[in-house]
């Protein structure tokens, strides 16, 4: 088994390779002058069982030709079988057409992936379940709810007295697999959406009075939606208001948005590198999900089940 790392989760990589008691397979993956990636192994990978882990964040478009292309030089290589993991997916918004003359973006990227030659998918938290269907390749997609909730159980005294909060009705099952593992209730938020990015709360389902809050979702970006969904909460009488999000792309003015909302705190994993704006806010606080990748590694590489993470 051999663990290779494009440019994007250096830091996960690393984690995750120690997790593994692996060393990350040399290579190089690189611009031409003209930006074109370029992309060399350095060792030996004929018959090799190869994970390559790389998020497409930002920038989405460079690090998804990393990725493709590492994928080419592996399949060039002869490697045996080649995972491609992608603790965040991006274009997983895209799984759908939203109105006339759109595209599909999330299923183009699954065919690229899937063309380039991957064997093999695992992700985190999908925005939709139904991307899995989009590749024709075996796709394992990891939950981040039993992490979420250990660590909620770790740094929030009470936790059964707390309540979780879906930001929306599409995200409810995922909310209340963090709530079962708690014990805790259930909310709802009513989210209507006018745009691209645009949303606003209509209605919340649920008594907030007095309750301390925790809003669980699986992306958050320019967290315009989150803080004002803190906010609706805090003004329909919630006594504190935090949120855990799997993946903190926080683009733009997030981090600033965040620090000046009425969050108590906000809590991602490390699917995504942090940038500078992001690690200087203290309210932003950072789980790792390094072991959770490392053991679906493991399992995927033995040929053990990895569903049973999650029982």
């Amino acid at each position: 088994m051999k663990l290779l790392a494009g440019n994007s989760n250096r830091t996960l990589a690393q984690a995750v390779a120690s997790h593994l008691d692996l060393p990350l397979t040399r290579a190089q993956v690189k611009r031409f002058p003209d930006n074109e990636v370029w992309v060399t192994i350095d060792e030996n990978v004929r018959g090799e069982d190869v994970f390559v882990l790389q998020s497409t964040a930002y920038p989405a478009n460079d690090h998804l030709m990393e990725l493709l292309i590492c994928i080419d030089a592996l399949k060039r290589a002869s490697a045996k079988r080649i995972t491609a993991v992608m603790p965040y997916f991006g274009y997983a918004r895209q799984d759908r057409k939203t109105g006339g003359r759109t595209p599909i973006s999330a299923k183009l990227v699954a065919n690229l992936i899937t063309r380039a030659g991957a064997d093999r998918v695992l992700t985190m938290d999908l925005h939709s379940g139904q991307i899995q269907g989009f590749f024709d390749i075996p796709t394992d997609n990891l939950q981040s709810a039993p992490l979420m909730a250990q660590d909620i159980k770790t740094n929030y005294a009470k936790a059964d007295e707390l309540l979780i909060v879906s930001p929306d009705v599409g995200g409810v099952v995922r909310a209340l697999a963090v709530a079962s593992r708690l014990n805790a209730d259930l909310a709802i938020v009513d989210k209507r959406r006018s745009g691209p990015g645009k949303s606003e709360v209509a209605n919340i389902i649920g008594d907030v009075t007095g309750r301390r809050l925790i809003i669980f979702d699986d992306i958050v970006d320019s967290a315009g939606t989150l803080c004002s969904a803190a906010q609706s909460l805090m003004d329909a009488g919630a006594a504190e208001v935090s949120a855990y999000i799997t993946h903190g792309v926080l683009s733009g003015a997030a981090a600033e948005r965040v620090k000046n909302s009425v969050l108590k705190e906000l809590v991602i994993t490390d699917s995504i590198e942090r940038s500078e704006e992001v690690a200087g806010v203290d309210k932003i606080r950072t789980v790792s999900c390094a072991g959770l990748i490392g053991e679906a590694i493991r399992r995927i590489a033995n040929e053990e089940s990895v569903s049973k993470l999650f029982d």
